[in-house]
């Protein structure tokens, strides 16, 4: 089992449940933010701030002492308001390109940023790869001051808390043969195949295909229960992922990196007090043989974290 946060970067920041759920935090009736994924709704601007996330700052000295650099190199700056800050970076336009080595060397810096600011604020609220406010600093202070209310409430809510990537592996995964000793009806199926005719068997052959199916599946869904069941001992939350996540740049970078069947994927929110424990209950799972437990994080709690929204046009999110 491993927790290796730069090669796992890119591949967590690219699924489905992790950067794109965070179209924007929820702002309830504000009109503060568009999401454009259609480059040509996007108006034009001069002077505008990419968003990385929202964190809690002590003082403005602390802010200050924070650098970095951004996408593309950019000096990043943290505009504060009231104790909240927002990490940024001056733009006068979105990032879009073509060309898949620069979007994941973004996608990677932008995560990066993220990350930094995690360590030296704590933990922060993620904002979308290319969310950009259309003003300047003074713009960014006065959206801070409108939405400090609901900025505060999710600051204090995952204050110490991060989020957590689990996948279980079968490294041997369990064969028909060992399926046909546990269960009658298979056993009964598999020996009527051999007993019958050629278009019996055909049809034999498939309701014995789908009862191995659900079997299978049955496997996976007492596994995933009984382990989501102990990670909720030690975590806030915990959900499922789907099992075969969608291709994404990571996949050209990293190929398939599992060999077996993967059992299950889950995600969780857990304080990072709670990190040793939650790694025990792994522990316990990678022990036996024939699994492998991948463990990631601490990762910005992106599946957590509220969504900030709204209609208005001074904010875009546009996708590469």
């Amino acid at each position: 089992m491993s927790s290796d946060r730069a090669s796992d970067r890119l591949e967590e920041l690219e699924d489905v449940d992790g950067v794109d759920s965070f179209d924007a935090l929820e702002t309830g009736d504000s009109d503060d933010v568009e999401t454009a994924v259609d480059d040509d709704v996007i108006p034009d601007f001069d002077d505008g701030r990419y968003l990385y996330c929202i964190v809690q700052v002590d003082g403005d000295d602390e802010a200050e002492t924070f650098e970095t650099s951004g996408v593309d190199g950019e000096p990043v700056s943290v505009v504060v308001e009231d104790g909240i800050g927002a990490v940024v970076h001056a733009c006068d336009g979105i990032y879009d390109s073509g060309d898949l080595t620069q979007v994941r060397r973004w996608l990677v810096r932008h995560q990066t940023v993220v990350d930094e600011a995690g360590e030296a604020f704590g933990t922060p609220i993620p904002f979308q790869f290319d969310t950009i406010l259309r003003d300047d600093d003074e713009g960014v202070r006065e959206w801070l001051r409108e939405e400090s209310d609901t900025l505060e409430r999710a600051l204090s809510g995952l204050a110490d808390h991060w989020e957590y990537r689990v996948e279980v592996v079968e490294t041997d995964p369990i064969s028909d043969e060992a399926l046909i000793e546990r269960d009658e009806r298979l056993a009964e199926l598999d020996a009527k195949i051999g007993d019958s005719g050629e278009g019996t068997a055909f049809l034999l052959e498939k309701k014995f295909d789908q009862r191995l199916t659900e079997l299978r599946a049955a496997r996976r869904e007492s596994i995933t229960g009984d382990l989501q069941a102990r990670l909720d001992e030690h975590a806030r939350e915990v959900h499922q992922l789907e099992r075969s996540p969608s291709a994404s740049l990571s996949d050209e970078v990293a190929g398939d990196a599992s060999d077996g069947e993967t059992l299950c994927r889950l995600t969780l929110l857990a304080h990072e007090d709670d990190e040793g424990a939650v790694g025990s209950v792994l522990d316990g799972v990678a022990a036996n043989d024939g699994i492998e437990v991948r463990f990631t994080g601490p990762w910005p709690p992106y599946t957590f974290a509220p969504e900030l929204g709204g209609d208005s046009d001074s904010t875009d999110q546009s996708r590469s």
